[in-house]
């Protein structure tokens, strides 16, 4: 049996000034594309709205259902999911109002999700009882309840929607769904606890971040067997203290970007060579990742320092720190529609 953990955050200080309520500090948009960055945070329960065209200044702060996490937002760029642990509910963010008009119920726990192409599910990880869950938006039934191993996180879907990835912290497994069935078809023994996906070398290979041991297990999709495992150890800390979590692949697919978690820092890898190239160092328990919409900078959460980075790709260096809310977890932009 799968023995169940509470997940335990550190106390860190508001950041002073820092809005939390509804209030503008700068004019919003009136349509997608805005190029606003919105941040989940998971201890002042909103999403916050920044504007990097105007300094990173703060456009809003949206109050969700608690502890918000996971952000994924539509081709469209008119809608931004949001998953909200402590509620059970994924929250519906209209991003031209930037107000919440929607829940979607969920499992207990919701964490990480995505949608499906043609936006009509939602592929819901629920860290509290164990599932992944496949949901209708429109009406908000549950299609598939799919018994993972104990605390799932990652989610991810196949280029061709066909298979589901899900990781399980405790089980130390990525689990293989077949969609369509919705069935656990396969499992695969990765590094110590699992945390989230790219899919990478032309589609042909998954890279899971490991959490505990400190590396990216890579593999082979056509296989389900794998055929690397990548170790991280930036200059100045302990093996213990490398925590890999977020990872996001480069829109040429030549880079992989991974944060170190405690370690704070972001590894630089070589999908080609699987070397690592180097380390830049950022704020406090390095999380999540995102790419400005001119893909020159990439913007990483750190969820104990209550900031997010903001790193040149060109020189790979950390240029800007700017304040987020209590515990910042996920971050999207919102670049021009893709549809």
């Amino acid at each position: 049996m799968f023995r169940l953990t509470k997940r335990r955050f550190a106390s860190a200080a508001l950041v002073v000034g820092l809005a939390v309520g509804t209030a503008l500090t700068s004019t919003p948009a009136s349509a997608a594309g805005t190029g606003y960055i919105f941040i989940s945070n998971e201890r002042t329960h909103n999403v916050l709205v920044l504007d990097p065209a105007n300094n990173f200044s703060v456009v809003a702060s949206i109050p969700t259902s608690r502890r918000p996490r996971d952000l994924q937002i539509n081709k469209a760029h008119t809608l931004l999911y949001v998953a909200c642990g402590d509620d059970d509910v994924i929250d519906v963010i209209d991003i031209e109002t930037l107000t919440v008009i929607d829940h979607i119920p969920t499992g207990r726990s919701p964490e990480m999700f995505v949608l499906n192409a043609e936006e009509t599910q939602l592929f819901v990880s629920n860290e509290e009882n164990s599932t992944a869950q496949v949901i209708e938006i429109a009406d908000k039934i549950i299609v598939h309840e799919i018994p993972t191993g104990a605390e799932p996180e990652g989610v991810m879907l196949s280029p061709d929607g066909a298979t589901l990835y899900v990781t399980s912290e405790i089980a130390d497994m990525v689990h293989v769904v077949d969609v369509a069935a919705g069935v656990v078809t396969d499992n695969v023994i990765v590094g110590t606890r699992p945390r989230r996906f790219a899919i990478a070398n032309n589609d042909a290979e998954l890279w899971v971040s490991d959490e505990l041991s400190g590396t990216v297990t890579i593999i082979d999709r056509a296989t389900n067997r794998v055929i690397d495992q990548l170790q991280f150890l930036p200059p100045g800390f302990r093996q213990v203290d490398v925590t890999p979590v977020g990872i996001l692949l480069s829109p040429d697919g030549q880079t992989m970007y991974v944060t170190m978690g405690r370690a704070n820092h972001v590894a630089f890898v070589n999908v080609a060579t699987r070397a690592i190239e180097g380390y830049t160092l950022v704020g406090s328990r390095a999380w999540g990742l995102a790419l400005s919409g001119d893909q020159t900078q990439l913007y990483v959460t750190n969820g104990l320092s209550d900031d997010m980075s903001v790193i040149d790709l060109a020189s790979r260096r950390n240029i800007l720190t700017v304040p987020t809310g209590r515990v910042p977890h996920s971050i999207v932009v919102d670049n021009e529609p893709d549809v």
